[in-house]
């Protein structure tokens, strides 16, 4: 492989590098082009030239960096021959740690959507996460047969469950809580 390819690639990793450790640090609208360039060691004309805009970049390294966290918590989930109520309030215990360890990426995440509200580009490229992350999600319940309906659900409860515990921690609810609450549904919508 020709060195300049080799450089390319390197810088463009960096680039994506830098990006994701100023999100988690600043968030997506106080992370600025000269931040990243700082903590990438390299420069304006990287960025433009690898991403086109700042924008394209912390989209890239927002996708990437929300992808890995919830591919972690799905990966550390019990066995997919479990009792699927036991996968699914794992997997609630899971998202609402990381919504704790992980505060300043998930607060980031929403300031991305934020973003995509005056960018077509962001907002085509965030739904096209969304749909990645439902098909994701249906695995949930059963690992071995995934359901759709499952991914859409569940991708539909996170984005409100992670607002109520970046606002008001305090006052969110449990997993418990959540497992709770959808019990009493499933049997109102299907009492048999």
């Amino acid at each position: 492989m020709p060195d300049c390819y080799r450089a390319e690639v390197g810088t463009r990793e960096d680039l994506l590098a830098a990006a994701k450790r100023c999100l988690a640090e600043r968030g997506y609208a106080r992370t600025t082009v000269r931040d990243i360039v700082a903590a990438s060691g390299t420069n304006l004309a990287a960025i433009n030239y690898h991403f086109g805009t700042r924008d394209k970049l912390l989209s890239q390294a927002m996708m990437e960096s929300s992808s890995t966290a919830v591919q972690a918590i799905l990966e550390s989930l019990p066995a997919e021959d479990t009792d699927p109520a036991v996968r699914l309030r794992a997997f609630l215990e899971r998202l609402i740690g990381s919504f704790t360890e992980e505060r300043l990426l998930w607060s980031a995440n929403i300031e991305s959507f934020v973003q995509a509200l005056h960018s077509p580009e962001l907002r085509a490229e965030l739904g096209a996460a969304q749909s990645e992350a439902r098909e994701a999600l249906a695995h949930v319940m059963d690992g071995a047969a995934p359901d759709p309906a499952v991914g859409a659900v569940l991708q539909t409860m996170i984005g409100g469950l992670l607002i109520q515990w970046l606002i008001d921690p305090d006052n969110a609810p449990s997993a418990a809580t959540i497992a709770a609450g959808l019990r009493t549904l499933a049997e109102a919508v299907d009492p048999a």
